[in-house]
């Protein structure tokens, strides 16, 4: 009985910060100023996030089958979500999008001395 209720508990918190920090990450895309700052808050949060919940789905089904699944849904977010922010930022700096305020890509400083 009390595995059973320390097992819930978990399971109630790993929903509730995942489900915070994917708000986190969506009133960050809604609301900050340029692409750079938008994928910054997307792929941190959101990556908190999902995981959070993966983790979740593993407290529910156990290490095995489902639970399996999640954990290398883990592993396969934390691998893939920096990247993909990696290059959304290169993409959108080669396309000529502008900083928000007075920020500089860091090859820039290079390139100038």
């Amino acid at each position: 009985m009390t595995m059973h209720v320390l097992r819930v508990a978990v399971l109630a918190a790993l929903l509730a910060i995942g489900s915070f920090f994917l708000l986190v990450g969506t009133v960050g895309l809604l609301r900050l100023p340029d692409v750079y700052n938008r994928m910054h808050a997307t792929s941190k949060a959101t990556t908190l996030g999902a995981a959070s919940l993966f983790l979740a789905g593993t407290v529910y089904f156990g290490p095995e089958g489902p639970g399996l699944v999640s954990l290398v849904g883990i592993v396969f977010l934390f691998l893939t979500a920096p990247t993909g922010a990696h290059v959304i930022s290169r993409a959108a700096h080669k396309m000529g999008v502008p900083f928000y305020g007075r920020a500089d890509w860091p090859d820039d400083e290079r390139e100038r001395s």
